[in-house]
């Protein structure tokens, strides 16, 4: 069955994890009954997290459902990140790696700083990195002179690829934009304890088998890899993501999907209204989108 092509307006996935906090629920509008709103997933079609069309004629329907064969494989994972406490440091592998040894896709990601409390640090990187090394500090836990800490403020890009060690500090708001993949290597957690009440499980083994000590050159020229243009955030072979802010945008999800997210003000797209903390999915085969709003601020991502 041919389904109608119209802007769908999501439902988010909410997901409570020790150091979330209430941002997105005080200033974004998400109303759950988590007390730890850690994530709020925006654009996800996967078994741990799926998107509810909430307007228009399959109002109810998960956008699995919508999209039926195209749901197989989705590519992408969006999520909106309150980060009240540090995150642990981490790693993901790529595509090769994870593909056989977790049975998914490995994970290339992008940060943008929606905002972050005055003094805010997230880890980047290594710094005088060798494996023997490494693995001798994380055991004495002393792990934390080797790693990259940076200062970030509101509007920052960190693009992350597979095997680039990181993590959000506390006090940081982001949007992510990622492959969609869950796999992720904990590779040290501050001795933190879940709610069961065990220490948080480590991964230490397959994360030295996936860092890469890479240097910032080398990122960007991964981050641009297909292309830079203004208002782009990030071209690489997974992801294409800009941001717009006010005035009229002509968005093309002729021959691909294209998601919206609102982190400030209002807009229309093709008459249908949304606001701040609210996502819009452009199925493929709409063709041209017009967005206008005198005043908005939105991140638009589409798959490769």
């Amino acid at each position: 069955m041919s389904m109608k092509k119209y802007p769908l307006k999501l439902s988010a996935v909410f997901k409570e994890i020790i150091w979330g906090g209430t941002r997105l629920k005080e200033e974004y509008g998400k109303v759950c009954d988590l007390d730890k709103l850690a994530e709020s997933w925006e654009l996800t079609v996967r078994p741990d997290g799926m998107n509810v069309i909430t307007n228009g004629e399959y109002a109810g329907m998960t956008l699995g459902e919508y999209l039926g064969e195209e749901a197989k494989g989705f590519p992408l994972l969006i999520k909106l990140i309150d980060a009240c406490d540090k995150l642990s440091i981490q790693v993901h592998p790529n595509d090769e790696y994870a593909m056989k040894n977790e049975g998914e896709y490995g994970k290339t990601e992008m940060w943008y700083i929606v905002d972050a409390l005055p003094g805010s640090k997230l880890v980047y990187g290594l710094s005088g990195y060798d494996p023997d090394t490494f693995r001798k500090a994380l055991a004495d836990g002393e792990c934390e002179k080797y790693l990259n800490y940076v200062d970030v403020k509101k509007g920052d890009v960190f693009f992350i690829p597979s095997g680039c060690v990181h993590a959000i500090g506390a006090g940081i708001l982001i949007a992510e934009i990622q492959q969609s993949s869950n796999v992720t290597y904990r590779v040290y957690d501050y001795m933190r304890r879940g709610k069961d009440g065990k220490l948080r499980e480590l991964h230490v083994d397959k994360a030295l088998d996936v860092i890469v000590d890479y240097k910032p050159e080398e990122i960007e020229k991964i981050r641009y890899s297909c292309g830079h243009h203004e208002g782009c955030l990030a071209d690489c072979k997974y992801f294409r993501v800009d941001r717009y802010t006010g005035g009229d945008v002509t968005l093309d999800a002729e021959n691909g999907f294209v998601h919206i997210l609102c982190l400030d003000g209002k807009a229309e797209a093709n008459g249908v209204s949304f606001s701040k903390g609210e996502s819009i999915f452009l199925p493929a085969g709409l063709g041209k989108v017009k967005v206008s709003g005198s005043s908005f601020d939105i991140i638009t991502s589409v798959a490769k």
